[in-house]
């Protein structure tokens, strides 16, 4: 059997309609096991014309947050990708997070996908640890900016204060971790790529893998081919880089302010606030063990913004309605875009 026909039986219409179905099936499921567990009661949302006004501005939010994403894939692979491409790589990027765990995230994915648009798998790497180290710099430099303005102890609700002294060490040495794992990012792709390159090497020595030790070899090579190339961009490309990073976290975060604007009166400070609480919301969800976070999202939307938010059933009704804007759309877009895209 020749190679055309070993790909045309791995993406016959039966396995792409399977996958569809998989997809599909795994999203309702997901769907319907956080919707009943949450027990929303929409009578205790009281919708008015700001509510629909935030609500727009919240589901805008996520769009921009997107179309930065889209944007800083074409800086970094020089606009090799389309943005048809770029499109379909963020959003099979997404899935891929909405349906594993925080803890493992959907950047081994990311590889692949672009892989398959004709990117060197090394180049892939190292263009994903890039995302990384820019995602993980921007979160560093926001929480000492935030305290600038708000003091430490408002990173926890009154409702929290019992655990607040023990939540606190962890936040920090969650922090600390994230620094530590950022500066190893750097180090990899800057300053010893050909570590990289010698550890895969070493891997693929095992027995069973020894038949794609020259493969992992080209993997290595592409890393240290991608990391001259970086190396040698321009100041701006990385200001570029980092503002779009900026746009895209930005984006993200204020999704939770207008969806609490839409239903509640918030004081300019008070936006700070929610956004310190944020980030600890998104250290948490980092190695949460559920798809997506699912369940550690919503209790800790309603624990960490109690104090906003006085009443349990409302917070569990806008807890929902956050994850039907941040992450249902992915899974749904994703079921339907994974099918079309391993076909091609």
């Amino acid at each position: 059997m020749s190679n055309n026909q070993k790909v045309s039986k791995l993406f016959s219409k039966k396995r792409i309609v399977l996958v569809a179905l998989i997809c599909l099936s795994l999203s309702l499921f997901l769907f319907y096991r956080e919707f009943s567990k949450s027990k929303v009661d929409w009578s205790e949302v009281n919708f008015s014309g700001n509510s629909f006004l935030f609500l727009f501005l919240a589901i805008v939010m996520m769009v921009f947050r997107d179309l930065a994403y889209m944007i800083r894939i074409r800086i970094l692979t020089e606009k090799v990708l389309c943005w048809k491409q770029s499109f379909n790589v963020i959003m099979l990027w997404e899935f891929a997070s909405a349906v594993t765990p925080g803890v493992v995230g959907g950047s081994a994915v990311a590889m692949f996908i672009l892989q398959k648009e004709k990117i060197p798998l090394g180049k892939s790497t190292a263009l994903v640890i890039i995302t990384a180290i820019m995602d993980n710099f921007f979160y560093i430099l926001l929480l000492p900016l935030l305290f600038l303005f708000i003091p430490l102890s408002t990173l926890f609700p009154d409702e929290m204060k019992s655990i607040e002294n023990g939540g606190l060490i962890i936040f920090w040495i969650g922090f600390g971790i994230i620094i530590i794992i950022n500066l190893l990012l750097f180090t990899s792709v800057f300053i010893f790529p050909k570590l990289i390159g010698n550890i895969l090497k070493l891997i693929f020595r095992l027995p069973f893998l020894k038949s794609r030790k020259m493969k992992a070899e080209k993997v290595g090579s592409d890393i240290i081919i991608a990391s001259q190339e970086l190396k040698g961009k321009s100041f701006l490309f990385w200001i570029k880089l980092f503002l779009v990073t900026v746009w895209s976290w930005t984006s993200r975060y204020l999704v939770i302010n207008f969806i609490l604007l839409a239903f509640i009166e918030i004081g300019l400070l008070d936006h700070l606030i929610i956004l310190g609480r944020q980030l600890v919301m998104w250290l948490v969800m980092l190695v949460t063990p559920t798809p997506g976070g699912s369940g550690m999202a919503e209790y800790l939307f309603g624990e960490l913004l109690s104090d906003f938010i006085k009443n349990g059933t409302l917070a569990l009704s806008l807890a929902f309605l956050w994850r039907l804007i941040t992450y249902y759309p992915y899974l749904i877009i994703g079921s339907f875009i994974l099918p079309r895209w391993l076909g091609k």
